[in-house]
This record gives C-alpha cells, sequence and structure tokens, in this order.
C-alpha cells in the first residue's frame, strides 16, 4: 500500500498570511484548521487551501514543508501564485 504525504498552504482570508504544513491525510488536517482545532491558525479563521504537493516518504514532505517556510521558499510560492495572490 502506498501512503501519501502532503505539503500544503493555507492562505488566512483575515490576515492574507500564509501558513505551510505536511500531513499524511490532507482532507482530515484541512477540516481540523477549518474548524480551530489547529493552535496556529485558529485566531486566523477563516482558511483557504491555495497550494499542495504529494510526496511518497514522510522525510521528503518534511525537507519540503522546512524549504517552503524558508525565504527561498516563500518565494517560490508566491512567483508560483503570482496571478492569484495579486486578485486577493
Amino acid at each position: 500500500m502506498i501512503y501519501w504525504y502532503y505539503i500544503y498552504v493555507l492562505i488566512s482570508q483575515k490576515d492574507k498570511q500564509l501558513y505551510t504544513g505536511y500531513t499524511s491525510n490532507l482532507e482530515s488536517r484541512i477540516r481540523m484548521h477549518q474548524s480551530g482545532k489547529v493552535p496556529a491558525t485558529k485566531s486566523r479563521l477563516p482558511l483557504r487551501l491555495i497550494y499542495s504537493e504529494a510526496c511518497l516518504n514522510k522525510d521528503d514532505a518534511i525537507a519540503r514543508e522546512k524549504y517552503l517556510k524558508s525565504g527561498m521558499g516563500k518565494r517560490f510560492i508566491k512567483n508560483r501564485l503570482k496571478a492569484y495572490l495579486q486578485n486577493l
């Protein structure tokens, strides 16, 4: 059986800030964020999923999450989603 790990980026519709995380169950994790059960984002509701990637290995997902949280990674996301972010 293949297990996927997902890296995801949420945007707060309240303050327009981005949140990056990883999970093995994307749908469940997004529901947790949206219901205020994640301390890091509960004060920034509502949230919208704007980007995700899938990895076959947990270590790769963790490394990718770390990269996307870095300065270069944040630039990657902002360039990748340039048109979407400009229309907010």
